[in-house]
């Protein structure tokens, strides 16, 4: 339990990072005489930083190991939340956000290659789908924590806290944690060899297959995320707080998807049932939902079950996917990790801006879109490349 929630801690870093800062956008414009549009700044460098340091965080901790990088990480977090703190121009702040989520970047990447480096099979998926569920608390808890923060003591206050939480995580790893990776001091930290591992995954088919997966599902989620508030606010006609509580009723989906996959790789049942079951039950909400869209009848509770049913999908792809690409290379776990963490994020931002920028003003058409389109990628990701792959490839 311990290691578990160590883990989800590790991994919600980024999540803290984001959604506690969400409330505070307008307030930290007019603070520093800036327009909205361009606080909004924060939030996409933040992800740039998040996006990019992992590249460099994988083959650190295969070189160094994995405690090393993420205590720098966590340093550097902690630094950055302090310097947005005493910021004192928008340019200030932008400059630290960009630290301040390349921070953050540390936790997925290494948090995978951790659980790769001590669980195989089985006892993996269990270990990836509890920290899911774990990690799934933080985007329905952090907006709030961050709005009374920043009713409380302003903009500056929740930067300070995200400092904080840094520190904790920060102090868990150095007395709770003992390094995990088998350290080949052969594997030198020089570009050359980063590139040649970097594409050593990328060339593995079971790697690159099960990459697709993931990341494939990670866009259909990504594309809800970007398209509910403008469908189901300006669209329909919510108010936040009950679209608040629909977006807690889909994470809920999420983690109980998490949670019955751990319970079947708890008793020893394939990941392929998991995995295919949840890959199709994907493909069919979201293909509802466009036809739903397109033929313009969107009863709001069957709207709302199937995106239920869509992210509960999602939680049965998301460990056994994660898991997949990780199994192959143990040698190489961190910059397997670091793959995968950033073709996800990469596909999750360009859908993302996608399903933005193509929005009517009125329909759920872009979001509904994308989200079919990456449901049905990743079935076909798994189908054509990654169960085949399973069939040929020998596991070390």
């Amino acid at each position: 339990m311990a290691f578990t929630l160590l883990m989800s801690f590790l991994v919600a870093l980024p999540s803290f990072g984001i959604d506690m800062s969400l409330p505070a956008i307008t307030e930290t414009a007019a603070a520093l005489g800036v327009a909205p549009a361009q606080a909004g700044l924060t939030m996409s460098l933040f992800m740039l930083g998040f996006a990019v340091a992992p590249l460099f965080y994988g083959p650190a901790s295969d070189r160094y190991g994995r405690k090393p990088v993420v205590v720098f990480a966590c340093t550097l977090f902690i630094i950055a939340g302090l310097g947005c703190a005493l910021a004192r121009s928008l340019l200030a702040l932008l400059m630290w956000r960009v630290v301040q989520g390349a921070g953050a970047g540390a936790g997925m990447t290494i948090a995978l290659a951790i659980i790769r480096d001590l669980f195989e099979g089985q006892a993996a998926r269990t270990k990836l789908s509890y920290v899911a569920i774990a990690t799934m608390m933080v985007p329905m808890i952090a907006p709030t924590a961050g709005a009374a923060l920043l009713a409380l003591g302003g903009w500056r206050l929740i930067h300070t806290v995200l400092a904080g939480v840094g520190l904790l995580l920060l102090l868990a790893m150095l007395l709770g944690f003992d390094e995990s990776a088998r350290i080949d001091p052969a594997n030198r930290l020089v570009p050359s060899i980063i590139a040649r591992n970097y594409l050593r995954v990328l060339m593995h088919p079971l790697c690159l297959g099960y990459i697709l997966v993931n990341a494939a599902a990670f866009g259909a989620l990504f594309a809800y995320v970007s398209g509910s508030s403008l469908f189901l606010i300006n669209g329909v006609g919510l108010r936040p707080l009950q679209y608040g509580l629909v977006f807690a009723a889909t994470s809920l989906g999420i983690m109980t998807g998490a949670f019955l996959n751990s319970q079947l790789s708890a008793q020893g049942v394939s990941p392929f049932y998991p995995l295919t079951a949840g890959l199709v039950l994907a493909a069919v909400s979201t293909t509802l939902l466009l036809a739903m869209t397109l033929a313009g009848w969107m009863p709001l509770s069957l709207v709302i079950s199937l995106l239920v049913l869509g992210n509960l999908a999602f939680g049965l792809i998301a460990p056994n996917a994660m898991q997949g690409a990780m199994q192959p290379l143990p040698q190489i776990a961190g910059a397997a990790g670091a793959a995968t963490g950033f073709i996800q994020m990469a596909i999750g931002a360009v859908v993302s801006g996608l399903v933005v920028a193509l929005y009517d003003g009125h329909s759920a058409l872009s979001m509904t879109a994308f989200m079919a389109l990456c449901s049905l990628l990743a079935l076909v990701s798994y189908l054509l490349l990654a169960r085949p792959a399973e069939r040929v490839v020998v596991l070390p």
